[in-house]
């Protein structure tokens, strides 16, 4: 398996680079993600799979994908990861890619409200927003208002990426305004920020703050509750490999694949 988190800007160059072959899509192959699979059962299709992946599914898709392809060995997959607003408008431009997973239902409604989806996305997951600090949390930053103190500086996503959003919805719900010294396109960027030391916290998602337990503490808040944000996967209308692309979308549903993401820390759908 292969895997690349990559910057919007720089995605098409290397999407570009996507190997074009796959079989035909068997007729009782889930087209979409409307169908959940009962077991790991390997699939009769071959080739290329693109993945493109917003970026807090990275660890939990890099494991997902390489049980995947222990399962079928006809099938090798690449997942790009980034921003979840990005890698939309990379595929409504016509980027070749075989499945989606956003981190927002908005987000994924660019793609099939441009028609360039197959079946219903189906939502795998849930995540809500921590506020990420320092080992220790050196600053006793246990709240969204602390985070408005004098001197504290913050790093949040961008409004129009889904972590963004989020973290607004959040700070309304608890009435907080603070001007952030960073707005970045995803939520790996945002948390490289904290654990470089270039910002004394960062709203990031529960499970990147898990992943990062190293460097970071996750503080749990309330306000979270309010701004939590399903993940909807799809197989794409103009997939280069169809069957290859519903077989993974299909195998996300799994149990196996769900026990991944719970233990990322991830929620149920």
């Amino acid at each position: 398996m292969k895997a690349r988190l990559l910057a919007a800007v720089a995605l098409a160059a290397a999407l570009s680079m996507t190997g074009c072959g796959g079989s035909a899509l068997n007729d009782d192959s889930p087209a979409g993600g409307g169908s959940s699979a009962s077991g790991p059962a390997g699939s009769s299709a071959a080739g290329p799979i693109t993945v493109l992946a917003a970026a807090s599914l990275t660890e939990s898709f890099d494991r997902i994908g390489t049980l995947f392809e222990q399962i079928n060995p006809n099938l090798d997959i690449t997942v790009s990861y980034g921003g979840s607003s990005g890698l939309a408008t990379q595929i409504t431009s016509g980027a070749p890619a075989d499945v989606f997973a956003a981190a927002s239902p908005a987000t994924m409604a660019t793609v099939t409200d441009a028609g360039d989806t197959t079946g219903t996305p189906a939502t795998f997951a849930r995540n809500q927003l921590v506020i990420a600090v320092p080992k220790g949390n050196p600053k006793g930053l246990t709240s969204l208002g602390k985070l408005a103190g004098s001197g504290i500086k913050v790093a949040l996503c961008a409004e129009q990426v889904p972590c963004g959003a989020a973290a607004k919805k959040a700070l309304d719900a608890a009435g907080v305004k603070l001007t952030p010294v960073t707005q970045d396109q995803d939520v790996k960027a945002a948390l490289a920020k904290l654990k470089l030391g270039e910002v004394d916290a960062a709203l990031v998602y529960r499970t990147d703050a898990r992943s990062a337990t190293a460097d970071v503490d996750g503080v749990e808040f309330p306000e979270s509750a309010e701004a939590t944000n399903d993940y909807p996967i799809v197989a794409l209308k103009d997939a280069p490999n169809p069957a290859g692309a519903a077989a993974f979308v299909a195998f996300v549903q799994t149990p196996e694949a769900q026990q991944v993401l719970t233990d990322a820390g991830f929620q149920k759908p």
